[in-house]
């Protein structure tokens, strides 16, 4: 009889919850998740009462506990953690972002301000200390990147290989109305607006389904090769208007954010992220090949759609991530979960873990991510100038 393998949550808030829901809907291996910890006492206890899991007073307590670590904090301390938990010898799992760089730990650390190429070059020298730190051990690290998993960029994944195309160009969005963490919008704990906290998801979609590409075909990824991008503080602006619908507490980050991308075969793609839209969450990527053209819709999906008179009707019913309202049409998500991948990202995880394998959204995946990511940064702060990514 296989072993249980024995996961413990670092992080008590909107990720940890719905990563145990996720291990719930693992098969083929039996999962427990041993309990939580949580620098906030108030917020670990309400999960392990929420979820009859056991809290964790330190990290160290719930590694001695764990086979498994599932990093749900903040960003900030991704690094430090993933490090830890490696020294223990626990398999890890790093939430999104993977690592970054949240300034030298002065109050008067501004983002916006900061100059871009050392945070590139320190976030990705955190990226290699995770990696070598996982190396060492011997235990396997997953980059937890549900847009990865989700049924339609899997689908598209097996049109693109089976059928031998080739993407000419990718064109993908995430963007809302504003994150649901208190900690976002503040660069010392989110590293960065919403370039890192919302173009992250398509981007990785776009970088794995090119790397899966060059695999299928020559045995070889294809990766990125350069990044131009603009971010903007529109919410900042002096003529800004404030109608209170979209949340505006970005202490030093952007609200909007486009990347345009190469790849190392000279093929493109253009991501955007804003925190400017109404109507609940926009996640969507177009992929247009020499013999395919696929649309993968993971926010809105019309399969089902629903009217109603009175808000108050749907008071108990939820409809979709960040709505802002209820009342009239609406496209209720029949199992958002599922269609952003998430049962099926911690499949591969647990699998991955049990028979010693890389997860599809791996170490690499993760640092190319970052790679990107922050050169777009560089790029940003050179009002578009194109950057080579260092890989």
């Amino acid at each position: 009889m296989t072993p249980t393998l024995h996961v413990g949550i670092a992080g008590a808030r909107f990720a940890a919850r719905f990563h145990w829901k996720s291990y719930q809907k693992v098969t083929g291996t039996r999962v427990e998740v041993v309990g939580v910890t949580s620098r906030s006492p108030e917020s670990r206890a309400a999960f392990a009462r929420e979820f009859d899991v056991r809290s964790f007073d330190s990290f160290e307590e719930l590694c001695d506990a764990s086979d498994a670590i599932d990093i749900c904090a903040p960003g900030a301390v991704h690094e430090s953690l993933a490090v830890e938990a490696f020294n223990r010898g626990k398999h890890v799992i790093v939430e999104k972002p993977f690592t970054g760089y949240f300034g030298p730990g002065d109050e008067s650390f501004r983002g916006d301000e900061f100059p871009k190429e050392t945070m590139l070059k320190e976030a990705l020298a955190s990226c290699d200390r995770i990696l070598k730190a996982a190396a060492d051990s011997g235990k396997t690290l997953c980059y937890a990147e549900n847009w990865v998993y989700a049924p339609a960029i899997q689908k598209e994944r097996e049109i693109l290989t089976k059928s031998g195309g080739q993407i000419l160009w990718m064109m993908g969005d995430e963007s809302h109305s504003g994150s649901h963490s208190p900690y976002y919008g503040i660069w010392k704990h989110s590293g960065g607006g919403s370039v890192v906290g919302k173009a992250c998801h398509p981007l990785t979609a776009a970088l794995s389904l090119k790397r899966s590409e060059g695999l299928a075909r020559d045995g070889r990824a294809i990766r990125p090769a350069t990044v131009s991008a603009r971010t903007h503080e529109i919410t900042r602006l002096p003529g800004f208007r404030d109608a209170g619908f979209l949340r505006t507490r970005y202490h030093d980050t952007e609200d909007y954010s486009q990347l345009h991308l190469t790849f190392d075969d000279g093929t493109v793609a253009d991501i955007f992220s804003a925190e400017l839209v109404l109507g609940g969450v926009h996640n969507w990527l177009e992929v247009f090949a020499n013999n395919h053209r696929t649309r993968c819709n993971l926010n809105p999906v019309d399969a089902l759609e629903t009217f109603v008179p009175r808000e108050e009707l749907l008071k108990d019913v939820y409809v979709t991530e960040k709505i802002e309202t209820k009342q009239g049409w609406s496209r209720p998500a029949a199992d958002e979960d599922w269609q952003h991948g998430y049962p099926q990202e911690f499949q591969d995880f647990v699998e991955s873990i049990r028979n010693g394998r890389e997860a599809l959204s791996n170490a690499s995946l993760a640092r190319d991510t970052i790679a990107v990511l922050y050169s777009a940064y560089v790029s940003a702060e050179r009002r578009g100038q194109e950057v080579t990514v260092p890989l």
